[in-house]
Parts: structure tokens; C-alpha cells; sequence
């Protein structure tokens, strides 16, 4: 089992912890992490955008005028591409682009993104996070302390006073163990997360 070590709020070292192999110590799978992102994405976009086809845009019924004999090119609608207020072509519709990854490839995406942390020595193991009042200058010195700026922050249980000091940090999203995504990981690429949540991690993920 590989070790890490744990950190009190000033930034001074307490301790240390065993990571599980299993889960911060696995084959990492570049394509499985590639797709997992796509797929946050892909099931982020709302997909309502829409635009009339010349079936579509009211009016248009009557031929403008007769085939032949005008000087003008033929015409047999005004609501043809071609016209101001006509309909597009190959207009967008309605789609819903999301897809699905599979349990175990979810599971192997994840763990692949927690080990490329573990490895590139951006794991930091906090022995908790716990903040008087809702205070964005309290939670930015625990960061300071910590030397982070950019980070997903874990928390084993959803502290109102710290979710809600972290919220003004704009480099910084705090998520519960069972949020926790391979996009965010890999978007904020520092995790500092508590010593219980690694805890519920390895319960959860072993």
C-alpha cells in the first residue's frame, strides 16, 4: 500500500495514511478517462437549439410569380432558403446527446484519474476541514496553508461553513465523495480531500 501524508489546516504534517492500492495505485486507462469526460459533457449540453425548415416558416404558399416570361429566376416559394425570412437548411432540431458508460468502466475511469493525482503528488490528505463560520478568508488561508490554489475539494460530509466559504473561490468546487467525477479531478487538478473521505473512498470504490 502506497503512503501519503496527512495534513493538519495549518499545513504542518500530522501523520500519514495508506492509500489502496486498488483504487490510487491502478493501470491508468487513458481512453476510459477520455470518455468519461466526453461523456460529462456530452450529457452537460441541453440540446434545445432549433431552427425552421422551409416545411416550417408560416406563409410562402403562393408562387411569387409566373414561371416564365419575368426576366426574373424561376421561384416557386418566398420562404425558400434562398429568401430573406426563408427556412434553413439542414436546420438544427431538438437532440439529446447524452450517453452511457457502464458501472465498471466508470469505476476504472475514476480510479485511473485518482492514481494520476496520487502520482503526480497532488493528493493532499487533510486530518479534517472544519471552519468556525461561513468566512471566505478562513477557507483561503487553510489553501494557503496547504500551498494549493486550484482544487477539488472532498469532504466526507456536506459542512454548510465550509461549502459555503469555498463557494467565492473561483478556483476551487468542493464535492462529497458520491459527486466526485473524473472531470473535476482532472479540471482542478489538485484534490485535497479529509482523511475520512479517503476513508469512504476506499470503502465505497475497494
Amino acid at each position: 500500500m502506497a503512503k501519503v501524508s496527512v495534513y493538519n489546516m495549518e499545513g504542518k504534517e500530522v501523520g500519514t495514511m495508506d492509500l489502496n492500492d486498488s483504487i490510487f495505485a491502478v493501470e491508468i486507462n487513458e481512453h476510459l478517462v477520455h470518455m468519461a469526460v466526453v461523456q460529462q459533457l456530452a450529457n452537460n449540453r441541453q440540446g434545445t437549439q432549433k431552427a425552421k425548415t422551409r416545411s416550417e416558416v408560416s406563409g410562402g404558399g403562393r408562387k411569387p410569380w409566373r414561371q416564365k416570361g419575368t426576366g426574373h429566376a424561376r421561384q416557386g416559394s418566398t420562404r425558400s432558403p434562398q429568401w430573406t425570412g426563408g427556412g434553413v437548411v439542414f436546420a438544427p432540431t431538438p437532440r439529446d446527446y447524452s450517453f452511457k458508460l457502464n458501472k465498471k468502466e466508470k469505476r476504472a475511469a475514476l480510479k485511473s484519474a485518482l492514481t494520476s493525482v496520487v502520482n503526480e503528488n497532488k493528493f493532499i490528505v487533510v486530518d479534517e476541514l472544519k471552519l468556525d463560520a461561513i468566512k471566505t478568508k478562513d477557507f483561503a488561508k487553510v489553501l494557503t496553508n496547504l500551498n494549493v490554489e486550484k482544487a477539488l475539494v472532498v469532504l466526507d460530509s456536506n459542512d454548510k461553513n465550509v461549502v459555503m466559504s469555498a463557494k467565492n473561490i473561483p478556483t476551487v468546487k468542493t464535492a462529497l465523495t458520491n459527486t466526485i467525477n473524473v472531470y473535476d479531478i482532472l479540471k482542478y487538478n489538485t484534490v485535497v480531500v479529509t482523511k475520512a473521505a479517503v476513508d469512504q473512498i476506499q470503502e465505497v470504490y475497494a
